[in-house]
């Protein structure tokens, strides 16, 4: 990511209802997946956001974040034929991680949380450079009683995350009971909102998805209640902190329409018992076969802090690149996730070399999370 310089540049980008909210409270921006989001506030910056969510809680603008709805006769079915997870593997009322793949190629379009009302309606939040292709391929392949609708600009989306998340919630009314990845409906400043139990950062944590008009109504309610629980508002760049020490994928980084969801090792959100979904038979020829790379963990030895593209070496050899690497607040070193050659035959343990502009340095294979989760 990298800072929004110009007026210019601002105006081709899409903006968050909030983003008054967020200048007001001194925002670092940074353009996203085609839109102007806060990168890291005034008064804070991300190791302050980041320890907030670690000890705390925190509250994210992911507005960002594609929203589409399917809905008619047959809608679940229809999307479970199509997008890699088994929907049949919960019931109304429960979310799922879930992916889009090429039908072709099994590569990763986008990873996606689907929302299940019930047999006639699924809610998709895909990530927001994503959603137009989503919506595109979803649409072309949709019967007539199934009709797919891009709701990308309709909602906002807050992600209350934190060890006291669930106080602050409670504090304003809302429901804060219910199972990990499960959703019921709330009402909050005469609001009504869906209150789910997700989160990118490994603590306990909720995502509320509220009427974009309404979405200054329900943060201000949020900070209004929020002192007593030491809330901060948080930006982008805590949130890929916090995300990279759980080993959590971002699209375009470690899952993209070159690695696929057996290189990712992400198999255990794939349906694979289902008779069909899009890329079916790439990935279990894949999985039958062994990737020819593996996503892996590493922690930096010394003092150096991995970042995306930097080669791995044993030796002479290349052995993979660096993913998605940074340095961890939490660990107080460089972590990273990367993509291994399985041909080197590598173990959890085992020391690869990174190259950082000519120098080596020492990282250990580790298998993530990089720090124990509290999501659940």
């Amino acid at each position: 990511m990298t800072d929004v310089t110009s007026d210019a540049a601002a105006t081709r980008l899409r903006r968050s209802p909030l983003h008054e909210r967020h200048t007001a409270a001194g925002a670092k921006f940074a353009p996203f997946g085609g839109w102007e989001m806060p990168l890291e506030y005034a008064g804070g910056g991300v190791l302050k956001e980041h320890t907030a969510v670690r000890t705390a809680v925190g509250v994210f603008d992911v507005s960002h974040l594609g929203k589409a709805r399917v809905s008619g006769p047959g809608a679940a079915d229809f999307v479970n034929a199509c997008l890699s997870n088994d929907l049949r593997r919960i019931g109304p009322g429960r979310a799922q991680y879930t992916l889009c793949c090429d039908d072709a190629t099994g590569g990763v379009v986008d990873d996606i949380i689907a929302y299940l009302y019930a047999d006639d309606h699924v809610f998709l939040i895909p990530n927001a450079a994503n959603t137009a292709e989503v919506v595109r391929r979803l649409r072309a392949a949709a019967p007539e009683s199934v009709t797919v609708t891009d709701e990308h600009e309709a909602y906002a989306v807050l992600a209350v995350q934190g060890p006291r998340s669930g106080e602050l919630l409670a504090a304003l009314g809302l429901p804060t009971e219910h199972g990990y990845m499960s959703f019921s409906a709330a009402t909050l400043a005469g609001v009504e909102l869906t209150v789910c139990r997700t989160g990118y950062t490994g603590e306990l944590g909720y995502e509320l998805v509220v009427p974009a008009e309404h979405a200054v109504a329900v943060w201000d309610a949020l900070f209004a209640a929020g002192e007593a629980f030491e809330l901060r508002a948080c930006g982008l760049a805590a949130r890929d902190t916090l995300r990279t020490e759980m080993g959590y994928p971002l699209h375009g980084q470690d899952l993209s329409l070159d690695i696929t969801p057996v290189q990712a090792r992400s198999g255990w959100a794939v349906g694979w018992d289902k008779q069909a979904f899009w890329g079916r038979d790439a990935l279990l020829a894949e999985k039958a076969a062994g990737p020819r790379r593996t996503l892996r963990g590493l922690v930096a030895v010394d003092r150096a802090i991995p970042r995306p593209g930097m080669t791995l070496h044993v030796g002479d050899e290349q052995v993979g690149v660096v993913t998605s690497g940074t340095f961890s607040p939490t660990r107080k070193q460089g972590i990273a996730l990367a993509l291994l050659d399985t041909d080197a035959k590598l173990a959890d343990g085992d020391e690869v070399e990174i190259d950082i502009r000519g120098r080596r340095a020492p990282l250990t294979l580790t298998k993530p999370p990089f720090v124990t989760p509290s999501v659940r």
